[in-house]
Formats: structure tokens, sequence, C-alpha cells
């Protein structure tokens, strides 16, 4: 491992993913994240200069359904097993609360 993680990049990390840590759990993450790095490191020393990229391990094409047209489902079907709707609307929870600029 070239080098550990300061607890000022485990902050900043944790700030960037909404996390508030105390200064236990900075100190925890960053011998963590250190060795994490420190193990990803070590894919560095593999020679891949003739090795293919690839999006899939095994030699998959394209195992879609045909992309056909059919009739939709009627209004009254989609909503059928909703928990809660309004005439011709899915009705959900409101997961904003009144002081959201948005």
């Amino acid at each position: 491992m070239k080098k550990k993680l300061d607890h000022d990049e485990v902050r900043e990390v944790a700030l960037l993913a909404r996390l508030e840590l105390c200064d236990k759990e900075v100190e925890e993450f960053a011998t963590q994240l250190s060795s994490i790095l420190g193990y990803i490191e070590k894919l560095d020393e593999l020679d891949t200069d003739d090795v293919e990229p690839l999006a899939h391990s095994l030699p998959i094409n394209n195992v879609f359904r045909e992309d056909i047209p059919h009739e939709c489902l009627s209004r009254d079907k989609a909503l059928g097993n909703a928990p809660d709707a309004d005439d011709e609307f899915f009705m959900v929870p409101k997961i904003l609360d009144d002081n959201s600029n948005g």
C-alpha cells in the first residue's frame, strides 16, 4: 500500500456521500479504505496488454425479446393492484416536506 488515506480525505468522501462520521468512524474508515485501495493497487501489477476488453464474462448476445407492439393494459387494469388510486392516477405518499425548494 503506497499511501494511507488521511482523516481529511475520509471526511471529504463522507461529506460527498452525505454521511456524518464521528472521529472513531473516521479512523476506522481511513484504515479500511486504505486497505481496499491497497488491494486495488495490486491489480496494476497484472499485464493486461493482450486481454480484450469485454462487457460480459459470458459470450451472450442480445437476450432481449423482440420489440413487437402489442395491446396496452387498460387504465382500470393498470390501476387494479395499486394500493391507492385517484380516478386515473396512482396515489403515492408525499416524500418532500412543505419547506423543500423544488
